[in-house]
């Protein structure tokens, strides 16, 4: 009896020590995964999908921004690199392919069943579907480039035998889901086989016949005859409007972000992209709607006064109509009347908190339940700048919502004329020189090895002689790359000036959204439209890596 006494504490003992050890192991176990579920943040699938995209946006030190302004990229240029999303495959089908097609040609069998003989007479009729399968066919076969969405039915051209048609595509190497028009002029006749076949073929928007009706001032749209010349007519895709809050209630409900400006005005379009899209990010952090003001101060680095022109419209640049799909935004002075209305019609203010420095984080933010976050850009620059606000642990929280910016339709616009215009068949070089040429200690090769010499000797070891090439560059003389045109058909962005003068559709439709004032077609949109039809081309040589063997950054930024 003693012993088992004895024995009994022994026992509790040895099973408590064993509970505390578990114990210890489990709070152990669960402290190392709380750690790692804190502080692990999973990369970005848009940035990681395009590594380009993040390098050439996250170049800075020391808060002071720069970037490579002889491109321009937006979201929409991801997918270059990558693949299409969902959303847009959905969005384009169907498409108009070799299967579609032939179900179509065998429904038109179908129906004629029994009839012998050749129905078709030497006289075309363009309403006729066969005309329509054999333009489809035919479209496939030469533009392997482009995705045809829909097409109208085929009129009359302007003679016997020709047929004018419309259609709806986009490139295959832009992944947005916009779609463009092209019409063209086709000269049919009837093969041996009993087929309508094409023996010629119209440039780009050669099939005037096809071009939707224009009407004139005062008349009903649509209404009269077809137009015979190629006067410009307006993308009736395109929805500037600005969205309004509502009603008092509404606004009242709302949460907001609401940035005052900072320094990051007049400065690049790079930066400031970089700055507004983590305004935009951290509104979707916050669930938030983010206040934005559409007015842009141009850099003095794109304007052609080498001054920074102030009043410039974001709708100029990009995809207004995108963005407001995509994220939660109001324009600033249709936010600050709906204030000022209900700060004078109730006794009630609306619920404001200042935040007066970039270091009070999004995620000290995130549990605030005023009405309107005031984010105010007071301090000196670098301290004004937007996008302090995304550095340090910040970072880890705040995504940029890349996919929310595409350039404005209206440039793209003018980005599928040119490629259109070249028959979507085209090789490109991208020449830098401007500043960078000039600067002999960071660049010291670029001027030689972007002389005109330097370049066609490189080019005819990659682009077959007498191709379509396009230059896109900053060099300001246009008659510099002449030597290049004995070997090659040499296309310059000014080449097309005619697609932004005073009768172009671009400058119509900016001009009435800039309230009746022109629009200059500034260095940026230049760079832009340069940009994208670089994209676009079926080979792409660069400055950098394939011209010269300087650092894009300068000497030992390799």
């Amino acid at each position: 009896m003693k012993e088992e006494s004895l024995s009994e504490p022994v026992g509790q003992n040895l099973i408590k020590l064993i509970s505390n050890v578990c114990f210890s192991v489990f709070v152990f176990c669960v402290l190392v995964v709380t750690v790692i579920a804190i502080t692990y943040q999973p990369p970005d699938p848009w940035l990681e999908s395009s590594p380009a995209l993040t390098k050439l946006f996250t170049q800075f030190q020391n808060a002071t921004y720069k970037t490579d302004n002889s491109v321009s990229q937006t979201g929409e240029d991801d997918g270059l690199n990558g693949s299409v999303s969902v959303q847009a495959v959905s969005a384009l089908a169907p498409v108009i392919s070799e299967a579609v097609i032939e179900k179509n040609e065998e429904r038109l069998v179908n129906a004629s069943a029994g009839e012998d003989g050749c129905q078709l007479s030497s006289e075309v009729n363009c309403s006729d579907p066969r005309v329509l399968i054999a333009i489809e066919r035919f479209n496939l076969k030469v533009f392997k480039n482009i995705v045809f969405l829909e097409y109208q039915t085929p009129v009359v051209g302007s003679k016997a035998g020709e047929c004018d048609v419309a259609w709806r595509f986009r490139n295959k190497k832009e992944k947005s889901w916009r779609k463009y028009r092209d019409f063209r002029r086709f000269k049919i006749a009837v093969g041996n086989d009993c087929k309508y076949k094409i023996v010629g073929a119209g440039g780009w928007h050669s099939g005037v016949n096809a071009r939707r009706p224009r009407s004139k001032p005062g008349t009903a749209s649509g209404g009269g005859r077809m137009p015979t010349t190629s006067a410009p007519f307006r993308d009736d895709e395109i929805n500037d409007t600005i969205p309004v809050i509502g009603s008092d209630k509404a606004f009242r409900n709302g949460r907001y972000l609401y940035y005052s400006r900072g320094g990051d005005y007049c400065k690049g379009m790079n930066h400031y992209l970089w700055s507004f899209l983590c305004g935009l990010g951290e509104a979707q952090l916050l669930n938030r709607t983010f206040v934005m003001d559409l007015s842009i101060c141009l850099s003095g680095s794109y304007s052609s006064s080498n001054k920074d022109e102030e009043g410039k419209d974001f709708r100029f640049y990009y995809d207004f109509e995108h963005l407001k799909e995509t994220a939660s935004i109001v324009e600033e002075g249709e936010f600050l009347r709906d204030w000022r209305k209900w700060e004078r019609s109730h006794k009630k203010k609306v619920p404001v908190r200042r935040v007066a420095s970039y270091k009070v984080t999004p995620m000290q933010l995130k549990k605030d339940k005023s009405t309107i976050l005031w984010r105010q850009f007071d301090a000196p620059e670098p301290e004004n700048y937007w996008y302090r606000v995304c550095e340090g642990k910040a970072a880890k929280y705040v995504q940029r919502p890349w996919h929310a910016v595409w350039k404005s339709k209206r440039l793209m616009n003018i980005v599928s004329e040119i490629s259109g215009k070249m028959d979507w068949d085209f090789d490109a070089v991208h020449v830098v020189r401007g500043e960078k040429a000039e600067n002999k200690e960071l660049w010291p090769h670029l001027d030689e090895d972007t002389s005109p010499d330097s370049i066609l000797q490189k080019l005819q070891a990659i682009i077959k002689p007498w191709r379509h090439l396009y230059i896109a560059t900053n060099e300001p003389f246009y008659n510099y790359f002449d030597k290049l045109r004995s070997h090659y058909k040499v296309h310059l962005l000014d080449d097309y000036s005619g697609l932004w003068s005073n009768t172009s559709e671009w400058f119509n439709e900016t001009t009435a959204l800039n309230g009746g004032h022109p629009v200059e077609f500034d260095g940026y949109m230049r760079v832009a439209v340069d940009t994208e039809v670089l994209y676009r081309a079926k080979t792409r040589v660069e400055t950098f890596y394939n011209l010269t063997s300087d650092c894009k950054d300068g000497v030992n930024k390799c």
